[in-house]
Parts: structure tokens; C-alpha cells; sequence
């Protein structure tokens, strides 16, 4: 595959990295993402990919565009209220860079779905605002032995972790349960700063590019927290991959996927402190 004069030069400041180059780039362009979410955190997850020259981008979402998305999913102007949320994203993603294929998947990811839409992908990116979807995402990428980046946000704060198959713990490993219904308010209910989004997505989006240039140390095995008023990054080590989990373990107990519900809030703290919603 021969570079042509308008990609060397669309693509020059990867090139002239060591750690990318031209063999790098040409990883980028031949590498598939799929992003669950064309939300506060797809929709920068979805620029930045487009621009670095991912060749093959997917993005999953049933919604349209409303004004109150406006403040933080960046991939979408004024002129797309009303439209589906994906055919907005296609839109900016191809006037970003031509070189792109953008796949749109205008659906609920459920259980009957997840397994066909991720099959054909390298790298999966976690953009949903809901546990439920969460947990369906980490259970499918499991047992598909598919690497994917988990993140969340809500007010000034910001989550994230990567999952790569036999180097570090599931998400199922490090919060077993989703927390009760309505123990973790969502962003509509409590709020987001919408730079935030910004940041958690493109912190995304960088997981899945250094995942495909393998370079660099991905956040397996540990939770990157953010805290923007106090202006304070964190990494928290977690433990290793539970023998345990019902979903990674050595004798897993979920084999088939389902759709899960959250369960009432009979018990608000059940460990959900640093879980967040997007």
C-alpha cells in the first residue's frame, strides 16, 4: 500500500513519530473500531479516530440528535437536530477524512444484536450511559475474546479501563454487580460538564489507537479517574482478573448473553462509588 501525496501529508504528524511512522499509519488505516454510543463520549472518540485514519469505524446508536446533546457530543451541529445520531456522525467523520469507511448501525444494542455487530471489529469503545449496556458489552466482548475501554462520566468526573483478553480483569471483575436501579443518578438527572466528555472520549479513542499500534502501556489492569475541579488525574491499580467471575473465570456461570435489568435501590451503597454513567 502506497502512501499518496494528500494522505503523507494529511497524516505527516504521525508519520514523523518514531513510535508510529509509515508502517503505523498504514496499521491505522487497515484497523476496524466499533464505538457503541454516537454520545458525550463516542462522538469525540468518533472524531479523533476519523482524523487519525482508523480505516474502518463503526458507531452503534438508536437516537436523534436533540438541542440538549448540543453542549457536549461534538460530532453533531444545530442542523442535525432530528436526525439519526449515526447518519450526523457519518457525516462530520467523511467531511473529516475521506479515507474512512463509517459503518452506522442505527439500533439498541441488546443481547440478540451484540455479537454480529462486534464480531467483525478489532477494538470495541464503551459510549453508553446505562449499566445494563455495560455490563452486555463487557459479557460480549468476553466470551468473543474482543479488547475494548470502558468509561463513564457524570458532573466534573470521569472513569475509564481497558479490557484485553488474558491481561487484566473484565469490568464484571472489578464491579461484579451493576448498582441498584437509581443508586447512581445519569448525567440528565444530575448533570456533566461537557468538556469532560471531551476528555473521557478522546482518552478512549487513544486507547484504541495505541491497542492497534501496540505501543505504549494500555490501562489493563488499572482505573484512570479524573476529578476536573480538583484537577487531579488517578490511577488506581486493581486486582487481578478474579478466578471467580462469572464471566472471565475459570468456570464461568454466564454462557449465553442476556439483557439485564438494574435492580431496585434497596441497597444505594453497594459499591457503585466509582461508578458513573455517561
Amino acid at each position: 500500500m502506497a502512501f499518496s501525496n494528500e494522505q503523507l501529508e494529511r497524516y505527516s504528524r504521525h508519520i514523523i513519530l518514531k513510535e508510529v511512522g509509515v508502517k503505523g499509519q498504514k496499521k491505522l488505516l487497515n484497523a476496524r473500531v466499533l464505538i457503541i454510543g454516537a454520545g458525550g463520549l463516542g462522538a469525540p472518540a468518533a472524531l479523533y479516530l476519523a482524523a487519525a485514519g482508523v480505516g474502518t469505524i463503526g458507531i452503534v446508536d438508536a437516537d436523534e440528535v436533540d438541542l440538549s446533546n448540543l453542549q457536549r457530543q461534538v460530532i453533531h451541529a444545530t442542523s442535525n437536530i432530528g436526525e439519526p445520531k449515526v447518519e450526523s456522525a457519518k457525516e462530520t467523520m467523511e467531511d473529516i477524512n475521506p479515507d474512512v469507511t463509517v459503518n452506522t448501525y442505527q439500533e439498541f444494542v441488546d443481547s440478540t444484536n451484540i455479537a454480529e455487530l462486534i464480531a467483525d471489529y478489532d477494538f470495541v469503545i464503551d459510549g453508553v450511559d446505562n449499566f445494563p449496556t455495560k455490563f452486555l458489552i463487557n459479557d460480549a466482548c468476553v466470551m468473543a475474546k474482543k479488547p475494548f475501554v470502558h468509561a463513564g462520566i457524570i458532573r466534573f468526573k470521569g472513569q475509564l479501563m481497558t479490557y484485553v483478553p488474558g491481561e487484566g480483569p473484565c469490568y464484571r471483575c472489578v464491579f461484579k454487580t451493576m448498582p441498584p436501579k437509581d443508586a447512581v443518578p445519569t448525567c440528565k438527572q444530575a448533570g456533566v460538564i461537557g468538556a469532560m466528555a471531551g476528555v473521557i472520549g478522546c482518552l478512549e479513542a487513544l486507547e484504541a489507537i495505541k491497542y492497534i499500534l501496540g505501543i505504549g502501556n494500555l490501562l489493563t489492569g488499572k482505573l484512570l479517574t479524573y476529578d476536573a475541579l480538583a484537577g487531579d488525574f488517578h490511577t488506581i491499580k486493581l486486582p487481578p482478573a478474579d478466578p471467580n467471575c462469572a464471566i472471565c473465570g475459570e468456570h464461568p456461570t454466564i454462557t449465553e448473553l442476556i439483557d439485564y435489568e438494574q435492580p431496585e435501590c434497596a441497597d444505594a451503597a453497594h459499591g457503585v462509588s466509582l461508578k458513573v454513567g455517561e
